[in-house]
């Protein structure tokens, strides 16, 4: 295989920035890169995501390249952007950050201070990651379909990849540092230093031409003020429940997020993350540790938010006319009652009590006191009324859900668990299924084999809407929003009719006057009754 000239496909990229165009609806030309090269000279935007499919339409040729070695493309891509941002410069820019004025000093003191002859080390030069105040990022093209986090593997590495997932874990946001600048205490000169891995040594002797001529030994010392920080976010994502084979457990993956990508995804939303798969490089004392293991993360390009059960980003568009004239129509409030579950015959009542509870209320603050909106209901009755059904098929249909079942549950599963962070090494809190299913719905089945002590965590979340938890010095209040709906049994098994209605739920009574909506669900012997459904379930099998 022949070695590429990636000075050539430099010039590929320039050319495609230029030139890549779309006609409007009056046939004129749109410059589309052009435009946002425009806005990228005078600050105005950030990030710059290049769409494969665009440069498709150009050279197919490219966009295979940039898919098997997305690393060194995407140092192409910002090289040519680098390049051009000149040309597109029409006025210069009026607001100035620190570093600005901190480069710009620094290049008035050297033209002052220095003779044009003088060559100097790489090292004492602006390198471009300082000077470059944009992020570049690729957008996979629309053939390629997103991959199961157990298919990504090492013939992988190195390129752009698309997975979907659930995110099980996000940390904050924290600066990491991408150029570190170093002062000299003898010449006075200024070192810099890129850093591309997870850690890095610092370095210690000047390396500048005064510095090596007088044999002074400078000692460098590390400027924060004259660094570079980029914003920096560690996400965890687990495959979907329907990926995952029988018998196996779902896998996860580590992704980082940079820059503008930060603070898009929260725990327990739907992803479709393209990025580039790469191996961690660990140096010193870490990678002793880790001995002949290497550790793998996909490096984020694009995070899209995702519908839980089609393959569509989760959109916020506009209700059509169509759609606004059906819902003025009388009887559109059973149509969508009878939507929900069409498979299980009859529960009309309760399949419109559902609908309420996935439509939600307005809450209520009347002078500071806080009113809920959200309703919580149980269903209890006996086995085989589809109850466990219309609780999973309302998990798939609410935009953010838990599913849980009351033996396997804990206290701690469900509000939040304190754990160590892997990243900084402090103690942090991980939300449970309550936590995750924030401003959703919970679903919990089996409630009643639920134990006692369990039970009783949810007691300020079906009220309040809140988790306050005071452990291992972390003392805080947790919003948790969310709607819980039970599935139980009576206390017999089954109903009994010659006993009380306190008797057969037998559920304490502070954890029943939080429930909105008890529904009791009994298995009636009736022959008319049966013949119906035997005759609905017919049409399905």
């Amino acid at each position: 295989m022949a070695r590429k000239d990636y000075e050539a496909e430099k010039e590929k990229c320039k050319r495609f920035l230029q030139e890549f165009y779309t006609e409007d609806d009056n046939g004129k030309k749109v410059f589309k890169y052009g435009a946002q090269l425009v806005a990228l000279a005078h600050r105005e935007q950030v990030s710059l995501f290049i769409e494969l499919d665009d440069v498709a339409e150009e050279d197919p040729e490219l966009v295979e390249s940039v898919c098997e070695n997305a690393k060194r493309y995407t140092a192409l891509f910002a090289d040519a952007v680098h390049e051009l941002l000149p040309e597109y410069k029409e006025r210069d820019v009026v607001a100035k950050d620190s570093l600005d004025v901190y480069i710009e000093h620094r290049l008035i003191m050297e033209q002052r201070g220095r003779d044009p002859a003088d060559t100097r080390d790489p090292r004492n030069q602006y390198p471009p990651e300082l000077m470059r105040r944009f992020e570049l990022y690729f957008k996979a093209p629309s053939t390629s379909k997103p991959k199961v986090v157990r298919d990504i593997r090492a013939d992988s590495i190195g390129h752009l990849v698309a997975v979907r997932g659930i995110v099980t874990r996000a940390t904050e946001v924290k600066p990491m540092m991408a150029v570190a600048t170093y002062t000299c205490d003898q010449c006075g000169a200024e070192t810099y230093q890129p850093i591309q891995s997870p850690s890095f040594m610092p370095l210690i002797m000047c390396p500048s031409q005064e510095c090596v001529t007088n044999k002074s030994g400078g000692r460098l010392y590390l400027q924060t003020r004259g660094s570079k920080f980029i914003k920096f976010q560690e996400l965890r994502i687990q495959e979907h429940s329907d990926q995952v084979p029988v018998g196996n457990i779902p896998r996860s993956m580590t992704v980082y997020a940079r820059g503008e990508n930060t603070r898009l995804a929260q725990p327990g939303d739907h992803v479709a993350i393209t990025g580039i798969f790469l191996p961690l490089l660990r140096t010193g004392y870490s990678q002793a540790v880790q001995g002949l293991l290497s550790e793998t993360y996909l490096e984020a390009h694009s995070i899209t938010l995702m519908n839980k059960t089609e393959d569509d980003e989760l959109g916020n568009e506009e209700l059509t006319d169509e759609e606004l004239r059906s819902i003025t129509e009388e009887e559109f409030y059973e149509k969508l009652a009878g939507s929900i579950a069409p498979e299980i015959y009859g529960h009309e009542d309760v399949k419109k009590a559902l609908l309420l509870l996935l439509v939600g209320g307005v809450e209520q603050a009347p002078k500071g006191m806080k009113i809920r909106g959200n309703i919580n209901i149980c269903l209890m009755g006996d086995p085989g009324v589809a109850k466990s059904q219309l609780l999973s098929y309302i998990d798939r249909l609410a935009p953010r859900s838990q599913y849980t079942t009351g033996r396997g549950s804990s206290g701690v599963g469900l509000t939040a668990a304190v754990m160590k962070d892997p990243l900084t090494g402090e103690m942090t809190l991980e939300g449970g299924a309550l936590v995750l299913a924030d401003l959703g719905i919970c679903c919990i089945d089996e409630f009643d084999k639920m134990a006692d002590a369990d039970r009783t965590a949810i007691h300020e979340v079906m009220e309040q809407q809140t988790i306050s938890i005071a452990k291992a010095g972390i003392m805080t209040s947790l919003n948790a929003c969310c709607s819980i709906l039970a599935a139980a049994n009576p206390a017999y098994g089954r109903y009994n009719p010659r006993k009380s209605i306190e008797q057969n739920i037998q559920l304490p009574a502070a954890l029943l006057s939080r429930f909105d909506l008890l529904w009791l669900i009994q298995d009636k012997p009736d022959a008319d009754a049966d013949l119906r459904l035997d005759k609905e379930i017919g049409t399905f099998i």
